[in-house]
């Protein structure tokens, strides 16, 4: 099952996407967490107490070589400049199981805090005037198309803040996305975008209150969310500690309690393969219209694979 976090910026996301892949991982469960973040901080909240850095390479700046892999030996896709992020898998693509032993889980995923992590890497200086963020989320996106996963896996992705991740198709790709939301007027302020947006392509979106420190609080989450409301995180010394590097003892008992929550609505509904490939493919016609086709000198609309069967039965 593949989760997103989102929210606006200090809301707690990347805290919130840390807690919840190091709550899975701690259970037994298969988890990757992914730091789809223009501000690479998911390693260091996963491991707080660890000045390591994190060193297995990062997915962007290896996208050609990544496009090589994934793209196989699909005749629909003849090179590395013909394939772009939207690209849907076909016959012939190389199909990925999570964590599964190939080339590119072997190279990009590494390890923080006891949790398979891989990284987009940062937005460097040679990215400055020439380039947008979500050049590198192509990789991730490409990725979560090419990946087949089963139930009682997870992928965990701390996404950019507000609602820029509606800038591609990368929203369609999940399972479920948690809004993190802090209990003031800008803390929900992004909802109502993500609320819109999401109805209209059918994803499920679901509010997490977070920082909450009283019955104020929770009521006034409760009056501009509705029934969206899943759950909330109240105010957590620990992880106040766990910032500064110094976490103690355990994570308090009702924000254990929260992340409960949030894995039996990530379970409770089945993947749906075909709404998936469906948005797959819509997205990248979207994308093949507005500039993919000129920027390739190709019409990508080729690239989709009438007689590509997502789900399990392809890797086969």
């Amino acid at each position: 099952m593949r989760v997103a976090f989102v929210g606006k910026g200090g809301s707690g996301k990347t805290t919130l996407s840390a807690l919840f892949s190091r709550h899975l991982a701690r259970s037994g469960a298969p988890v990757l967490a992914v730091d789809g973040d223009i501000n690479q901080h998911l390693a260091e909240a996963l491991a707080p107490d660890d000045d390591r850095p994190f060193t297995a390479p990062a997915l962007g700046p290896h996208l050609g070589d990544i496009k090589d892999y994934l793209r196989g030996t699909n005749p629909r896709i003849p090179s590395r400049e013909a394939m772009v992020k939207t690209t849907p898998p076909g016959r012939g693509s190389r199909l990925l199981r999570l964590l599964g032993d190939d080339d590119l889980h072997a190279r990009h995923v590494g390890h923080a805090g006891g949790v398979p992590l891989m990284v987009t890497g940062e937005f460097d200086e040679s990215d400055l005037g020439v380039a947008c963020y979500h050049s590198k989320l192509g990789a991730v996106e490409l990725y979560l198309g090419h990946l087949v996963d089963g139930p009682g896996e997870y992928v965990v992705v701390d996404m950019t803040a507000g609602a820029d991740a509606f800038a591609s198709g990368l929203f369609t790709r999940f399972d479920l996305t948690f809004l993190v939301a802090e209990p003031t007027r800008k803390g929900v302020s992004v909802y109502r975008q993500y609320r819109d947006h999401a109805r209209e392509f059918g994803v499920r979106i679901a509010v997490v209150g977070n920082k909450v420190t009283c019955e104020d609080d929770l009521l006034f989450l409760k009056e501009q969310v509705g029934d969206d409301l899943l759950t909330h995180l109240v105010h957590s010394d620990w992880v106040r500690a766990a910032e500064r590097g110094r976490p103690r003892g355990e994570l308090e008992s009702h924000n254990r309690h929260a992340l409960d929550v949030l894995r039996e609505a990530v379970d409770a509904h089945p993947r749906d393969w075909e709404r998936l490939h469906r948005h797959a493919v819509e997205f990248h016609l979207r994308n093949a219209r507005a500039w993919a086709n000129e920027a390739t000198g190709r019409d990508l609309a080729d690239q989709v694979d009438p007689d590509f069967a997502p789900g399990p039965s392809a890797l086969s």
